[in-house]
Parts: structure tokens; sequence; C-alpha cells
């Protein structure tokens, strides 16, 4: 999703939810927003996924689409690799809310 369409989705609809992505031990960021049917858009510039150095990056560009809260959500590769389902999928459990 292109950050023109993001700001025409935010001016039309109020049922979503927006995630901001990172890895852990990563200092890049994505932004994901998943929609009412559940389906995730990847924020995206000239069609490939954007990624932002800081958060502070993340909320100047989500308040440029009129977005004003958001979900840190940190993946951490050691549940995979120990055979353990990351935990990343319960989002009651590995969201951060964010304010901004």
């Amino acid at each position: 999703m292109e950050f023109e369409q993001l700001k025409q989705f935010v001016a039309r609809h109020d049922n979503f939810e927006v995630r901001v992505i990172t890895h852990s031990g990563s200092h890049c960021y994505q932004v994901e927003l998943e929609d009412v049917e559940g389906v995730r858009h990847m924020l995206t510039r000239r069609g490939k996924p954007m990624v932002f150095r800081s958060l502070e990056d993340v909320y100047l560009e989500l308040q440029r689409a009129g977005i004003h809260r958001a979900f840190l959500v940190q993946h951490v590769p050691q549940d995979e690799v120990i055979g353990r389902e990351a935990h990343y999928h319960d989002p009651l459990t590995s969201r951060m809310p964010l304010v901004f």
C-alpha cells in the first residue's frame, strides 16, 4: 500500500490496526496495516516495502497520514530457532501500544 493509498484508506475507514514491525536486534521498522477483513498491507514506496531507521520517522509518516496510534510488534527469532511458536502471532501478548 503506497502512502497516498494509506491516506485515502484512513480517511474512509476507522476499523483497522496499524503495526510497526521490528526485528530483535534491528533498528529498522516497517509499517503494516490490517483491515477489518484481516487483509494485511505493508506500507510501500514505488512498490517496495518502506524501511524506517527510527520510531520518530515512523511517527512522522503516520501522523502525515492521519494516524495517531499504532502497535509496536517485535519479532524475536529465538522462538523459532528453538522450535517454539513465534509469539508475535498472538496479538494480545506481542503488541505494545504507541500513541503519538
